[in-house]
């Protein structure tokens, strides 16, 4: 698929954009210039063509911001990745010395770049905008990202200028969230695994805001890793953009496949990490808990067993979780990781047959069945698995209402021990017969 990019200085508008062009509000948007740090993507079409679209930081030289760096190169990145490039400037300022900065970056590309001036919502504007021909990029392209206005025009000329592209299928691919407290190594771990800089990293807990998607490829296996902001705990939530990026996270776990909890081995699997945990059990995801930073433990013979059985503890009674110890610095086990993170889909997306599992069922219900209650007896005779996108099994018996918990999670210990589900949750119904 095409690749467009848009770029400018900060707070211009370029999210506002993004948001309108994909008809979603997957960029955070915000008053407060420097918004968006990492490169974000997402998928627009127009008139029949789809091309991918790239959000990146505002671009800027000579300024106090700890993360300028990181994001000058992000937007270099996004720029040589893209077939086209929106330059975005705005009515409302002016041409100023940030904006020809970014001119001479782009005059340097040999690609198509259109100089897309926002904020152009009244006549007096428009006046304005002709001082942007002083850039030296030819004409320009008046819109309002806020209300829309112009969009279609631009959109027109953009997908004019598009590359020729074979046509891909377009099948949803499965969803990989990596998720933890702030500071654990998320996005240094996504990095290490596509092998470049797609997300700024720095020591500062809180770098990425927004939840990235990177499709990504190996094992055979394709899918998209989400990248996603810290997780804090309420009450240290204070700024809207903090609150916004927690929501984010929060809706990556609703809807990924299988969620990878990182977390930070010298702090521990504190009550934070314990929160995001049961958030996808809650959610019924695939899950994997990868220990980050494990070169930084001092280490005896048992203290991997130790940790794992602490974990286990706390995760109890859902403890047939995959844990690996890693070191993204080290790149130790990065891709154990991912590969377990394949075998956990695979084991959510597992259909057992209905006579396979009467066959291995019914036996063990029969040497082992729900104990009476109130001299009642429960007699169990079927069991299928439910067309649901994770492991749901119905039992069918004449008292459904006398099974207890303590049974049902004795059925879906067998179930894990016949069928391996190791990493997903499974669901246990009764069912009248």
């Amino acid at each position: 698929m095409s690749i467009v990019a848009i770029v400018g200085r900060p707070n211009v508008g370029k999210s506002t954009l993004f948001n309108r062009l994909i008809q979603r509000r997957e960029a955070i948007t915000d008053a407060v210039s420097g918004v968006t740090r990492d490169r974000h993507y997402g998928k627009s079409d127009w008139n029949g063509r789809e091309f991918s679209l790239i959000d990146t930081g505002g671009y800027a030289i000579g300024t106090d911001d700890v993360f300028e760096a990181e994001i000058d190169k992000q937007v270099e990145l996004a720029i040589d990745e893209a077939d086209v490039i929106l330059f975005m400037v705005n009515a409302e300022d002016g041409v100023t010395a940030m904006d020809e900065d970014v001119a001479k970056l782009v005059r340097r590309v040999k690609k198509p770049v259109m100089l897309v001036v926002n904020k152009v919502d009244n006549h007096q504007r428009e006046q304005d905008a002709y001082e942007f021909y002083n850039l030296g990029l030819g004409d320009y392209y008046s819109i309002s990202s806020i209300n829309g206005n112009g969009t279609g025009d631009l959109l027109d000329a953009l997908v004019d200028k598009l590359p020729d592209t074979v046509e891909e299928d377009n099948e949803e691919l499965p969803k990989f969230a990596v998720v933890g407290r702030p500071n654990a190594g998320k996005s240094s771990f996504i990095n290490a695994l596509i092998g470049e800089d797609r997300y700024i990293v720095t020591d500062i807990a809180g770098t990425t805001r927004d939840s990235i998607h990177t499709r990504y490829n190996r094992f055979g296996f394709e899918f998209n890793l989400i990248d996603t902001a810290g997780i804090r705990r309420k009450k240290k939530v204070k700024e809207d953009l903090e609150f916004y990026s927690v929501m984010r996270s929060v809706r990556a776990i609703e809807h990924a496949d299988v969620v990878m909890v990182v977390l930070d081995a010298t702090r521990g699997f504190d009550g934070q990490v314990q929160n995001i945990f049961w958030l996808a059990e809650r959610n019924r995801k695939g899950i994997v808990i990868l220990v980050n930073k494990w070169d930084l433990v001092d280490k005896e013979t048992n203290t991997a067993k130790e940790y794992e059985a602490m974990v286990r503890e706390q995760i109890a009674p859902f403890t047939d979780v995959p844990i690996i110890f890693m070191s993204v610095l080290n790149k130790q086990r990065i891709y154990k990781a991912i590969e377990t993170a394949v075998e956990v889909y695979k084991n959510r997306s597992k259909k057992i047959k209905t006579s396979k599992l009467n066959e291995v069922m019914l036996p063990l219900i029969e040497q082992y069945p729900p104990p009476s209650l109130k001299g009642k007896f429960v007699k169990i005779k079927y069991v299928m698995q439910l067309p649901t996108s994770q492991p749901q099994f119905a039992f069918f018996c004449n008292l459904p209402q006398y099974v207890r918990d303590p049974y049902k999670r004795y059925l879906e210990n067998k179930l894990r021990e016949n069928f391996d589900f190791t990493g997903v949750p499974v669901s246990v119904y009764m069912r009248k017969k």
